[in-house]
C-alpha cells in the first residue's frame, strides 16, 4: 500500500462567507435604491466625461539588468514605482518565452460568474461553467467576437471585427455604474498552476516549488544547482530565470525562499482565464506582500492601482465603506472577499490618488505592498500571478498582522514565525535599513509578548512551563510540518498564530488564545487558565541581541563606505509631482499605438496558444501590420496629392520636378519609416519618378 501525499496547503479562505441574504428585507431594499440613486447619479455626472486616468509608470530593463535577480531591479526602481502602487516592466527585445499549458488536455476547472450589472454590491461570485484550458478561451474568444459585432460600427456602419481599449474602457465603465442591462461573464481565475499548468516551462534545477501531490515527483540533480546562470533569450533562460513566475518566489533575497511548503497563489502561481470585462476586484495582496502578474497571451488588462501608503489605503477604504456600510456592518472584512469593484472616478472624487495601466501580452505588472489594485480583461486572454517579499517588507507584514486580528483573519503563513526565521539567517541580511527593520519588529514582538505575560501572571493565570515541555519553535524554514503545528494553535479569538505562547484552560482540550485576548475564550475563573510557553524570554532576548549587534557592524561598515542614501531622500529626489507624466509613459504609448482588440478571421487572437508555442513575434507583427495598413492608405493618398501638384510645374523641367517632389516628401517618407515596408517603397517608387 502506497504512502498518502500530503495534501498541498492552500491559501486561506475569508472565515465569514458572505451571502446577498445575510441583509433583512428592508436593508437589500435600501441598499438597491441607494445603488440606483447612484447611478442615475453618475449619469448625470459623467455621461459625456471619459475616464481619465493618470497613466502608471513603465520600465525597460536592459538585457544586463534583466539577466540579474529581478528583486535586485525591482528595488532599483522602487522609490519612484511604489509611489504609483502599481508599474508596468516591459522585457527587452528578444523575450519570446514557449507558452508551456497543455491546451490538449481535457481537465476542467470551475469558473466564477461575475454579474457585471451588481458588482457595485459585493455580492459573492455564483459558481460558472467548467472548462478546459482551450474551451475556455474559445468561448471567451466568441463572447467577445460578438459583443463588438453587436456594440461597435465600422466606416460602413456595419458590424466590426475590432474596438479600440478606450472604448471598451467606457463602455465597462457604464455597464459597471449606470447601465440597467442584466450582464454576466465567466471568470477562470485562481487556477492552481500545479494542477492545471503554468505558462511557464519548469525549472530543472530546483527553482520552484515542486507538486508534492504528483503521480510520479520530479527528481532534480544537485548538480545543476552549480551551472552558471544562462544567457538571455535561451531555451536554459525561460526555464531558469527568476523572472519566471515559478521561480520568483525563492530567488536568492526573497524572504518567501524561507518558505518550503507550497500555498497557492503566494509561493505557487495561479493562473487566470479572462474574457471581455471579466474582473479583478479591488483588493491588495495577502500579507501586504508585492505581486508579479505576467500577460501571456491574448487581449490586454486595463489596471488601476492606488498607492501602499497607510493614508492612501485608508482612502480607498473610506470611500468603500460609505459606498456599502450597511454590508460593512455585518461583514467587516467584505472588502478582502475581492467581490466589488467601483469606478476610479470615486477615488478621484475623494482625493484619493489612483493611476492606470494597460497590460499587454509579454509584460509584467508589479504591485507594491498594501497597495489596492484591480481592473478587467479587454477580450480572451489568460495570465499568471505570484507574490514574493524583498526583506524591506518585514514591516508591512506587521502592519498585515495586525490588521488581520482585527478582522479575525486567518494570515497565510506566521508573520513571527518568519520574523524569528530572518533573523535565523542573519548571514542574508546586507543592508543596515532592512536589518534595522527586522530589529525593531523584533523588540516590539518581544516587549508585548513579556508585557502580556507578566500581566496575566499577576493576574492569577499559571505558568506550566517547568512542568509541561513543549517541542521548540523551528526557526531554520517554514515546512509543513512547522504548517500543520501552526494550523493547531490559532487564537479562537482573533486567528493569530500562537507562535511564542498561549493561554489554554481546563474547559477545553482544543480550545486556545493568544496573549491578547485570553479574558474572551471561557467564563471560567482565571485560576483554572494556564500558559504554555514555546520560546522563553531568554531565547527571545538572546536573538535579539544577535541581530542588534550584526545591524551595528552593518552600520558601521556602511559609515566605513560613506554612508547610504536613505529611503526617504531617494523618494524626495524622485518623488513625482502631480503635474509629471509617469516615467516610461511616452515610450509605452509609441509602442502600442493605435492598439485595437481585433477580433477578424487573420487575428492571433482567434487562434489559440499551443503547448510550446512563441507567439509574442507573431502578435507584435500583426498589430504593426494593421498599423501599416492604416499608414499606407494615408500615405498612398498624401502622395497623390503632392504628385499632382507637382506635375502642375513640370514646365519648369523635369529635372527640378524630380528634385522638388523629392523635397516635398521628405516628411511623408519620416512619417512611414517605421510602419511597413509597403508603404515606403511606394513612396520611394513616386520620388524615382516611375509614377511620373
Amino acid at each position: 500500500m502506497s504512502a498518502r501525499l500530503p495534501s498541498r496547503r492552500r491559501r486561506f479562505k475569508p472565515v465569514q462567507n458572505y451571502t446577498a441574504t445575510a441583509m433583512t428585507f428592508e436593508e437589500e431594499r435600501l441598499l438597491k435604491q441607494a445603488i440606483e440613486n447612484s447611478k442615475k447619479m453618475t449619469k448625470l455626472s459623467h455621461a459625456d466625461k471619459d475616464l481619465n486616468i493618470p497613466l502608471g509608470p513603465t520600465f525597460f530593463p536592459t538585457v544586463e539588468e534583466f539577466e540579474g535577480n529581478p528583486l535586485h531591479y525591482i528595488n532599483k526602481i522602487r522609490p519612484i514605482a511604489e509611489q504609483y502602487g502599481i508599474c508596468k516592466i516591459v522585457p527587452p527585445a528578444g523575450w519570446n518565452p514557449p507558452f508551456s499549458v497543455d491546451m490538449e488536455s481535457e481537465q476542467k476547472f470551475q469558473t466564477k460568474e461575475q454579474l457585471l450589472h451588481r458588482i457595485q454590491e459585493g455580492i459573492s461570485f455564483g459558481d460558472g461553467e467548467e472548462y478546459t484550458s482551450s474551451t475556455y478561451l474559445k468561448m471567451a474568444t466568441e463572447k467577445t467576437r460578438e459583443w463588438i459585432a453587436a456594440n461597435v460600427k465600422d466606416g460602413k456602419g456595419d458590424p466590426s471585427e475590432s474596438a479600440t481599449l478606450e472604448f471598451l474602457e467606457k463602455s465597462y465603465w457604464s455597464l459597471v455604474e449606470i447601465s440597467h442591462e442584466k450582464y454576466f461573464v465567466e471568470y477562470g481565475n485562481d487556477v492552481d498552476s500545479h494542477e492545471f499548468g503554468s505558462g511557464f516551462p519548469r525549472s530543472e534545477r530546483g527553482r520552484g516549488i515542486e507538486d508534492e501531490n504528483a503521480e510520479v515527483p520530479r527528481k532534480i540533480d544537485p548538480e545543476t544547482k552549480k551551472l552558471p546562470e544562462p544567457k538571455f533569450g535561451t531555451e536554459e533562460f525561460y526555464k531558469e530565470s527568476y523572472w519566471n513566475l515559478n521561480n520568483i518566489p525563492n530567488c536568492p533575497d526573497s524572504i518567501l525562499g524561507y518558505i518550503k511548503v507550497g500555498i497557492n497563489g503566494i509561493n505557487v502561481p495561479w493562473m487566470y482565464y479572462g474574457n471581455l470585462f471579466s474582473t479583478f476586484c479591488w483588493h491588495n495582496e495577502d500579507n501586504y506582500l508585492y505581486s508579479i502578474n505576467y500577460h501571456h497571451w491574448g487581449a490586454p488588462k486595463i489596471w488601476y492601482g492606488v498607492p501602499g501608503t497607510e493614508t492612501d489605503a485608508a482612502g480607498l477604504e473610506q470611500v468603500f465603506k460609505s459606498y456599502l456600510s450597511m454590508k460593512m456592518r455585518d461583514v467587516p472584512d467584505l472588502l478582502h472577499h475581492i467581490t466589488t469593484m467601483f469606478s476610479p472616478r470615486l477615488l478621484e472624487t475623494a482625493q484619493v490618488p489612483v493611476y492606470k495601466l494597460v497590460q499587454h501580452p509579454g509584460e509584467f505588472v508589479v504591485t507594491f505592498p498594501m497597495a489596492f489594485h484591480g481592473g478587467f480583461s479587454t477580450g480572451p486572454n489568460c495570465g499568471e500571478a505570484v507574490n514574493f517579499a524583498t526583506h524591506d517588507w518585514i514591516s508591512h507584514g506587521a502592519g498585515a498582522s495586525e490588521r488581520y486580528r482585527s478582522f479575525a483573519r486567518p494570515a497565510v503563513f506566521s508573520q513571527d514565525r518568519l520574523t524569528f526565521t530572518m533573523a535565523n539567517h542573519l548571514e542574508e541580511q546586507k543592508s543596515f535599513h532592512t536589518c534595522k527593520l527586522l530589529m525593531e519588529e523584533l523588540k516590539r514582538v518581544i516587549d508585548e509578548e513579556m508585557r502580556l505575560r507578566n500581566k496575566l501572571k499577576e493576574e492569577g493565570v499559571r505558568d506550566v512551563t517547568e512542568h509541561v515541555k513543549l517541542p521548540q519553535n523551528k526557526v531554520d524554514q517554514l515546512d509543513e510540518e512547522s504548517a500543520d503545528y501552526d494550523d493547531k494553535r490559532l487564537c479562537h479569538s482573533c486567528k493569530h498564530i500562537c507562535f511564542f505562547s498561549c493561554v489554554a484552560c481546563q474547559c477545553s482540550k482544543s480550545k486556545v488564545s493568544c496573549l491578547r485576548h485570553s479574558h474572551y475564550m471561557c467564563r471560567c475563573p482565571v485560576e483554572n487558565r494556564y500558559m504554555m510557553v514555546w520560546s522563553t524570554e531568554k531565547e527571545m532576548k538572546a536573538v535579539y541581541e544577535r541581530v542588534k549587534k550584526y545591524a551595528g557592524e552593518l552600520e558601521s561598515k556602511l559609515k566605513e563606505e560613506g554612508g547610504e542614501t536613505n529611503k526617504s531622500e531617494m523618494k524626495k529626489q524622485d518623488g513625482k509631482d502631480s503635474e509629471t507624466q509617469a516615467p516610461g509613459v511616452s515610450e509605452d504609448a509609441k509602442r502600442h499605438r493605435n492598439y485595437k482588440v481585433d477580433l477578424s478571421e487573420s487575428s492571433p487572437l482567434c487562434k489559440l496558444p499551443r503547448n510550446g508555442q512563441k507567439f509574442l513575434m507573431d502578435l507584435m507583427n500583426f498589430a504593426k501590420r494593421k498599423l501599416s495598413e492604416v499608414t499606407e492608405v494615408k500615405c498612398d493618398v498624401m502622395a497623390k496629392k503632392q504628385v499632382e501638384k507637382k506635375v502642375e510645374k513640370s514646365t519648369e523641367g523635369i529635372e527640378g520636378d524630380v528634385k522638388g517632389i523629392q523635397t516635398c516628401l521628405g516628411a511623408s517618407l519620416v512619417s512611414v519609416e517605421s510602419h511597413g515596408e509597403d508603404a515606403q517603397t511606394k513612396v520611394l517608387r513616386v520620388v524615382s519618378g516611375e509614377h511620373i
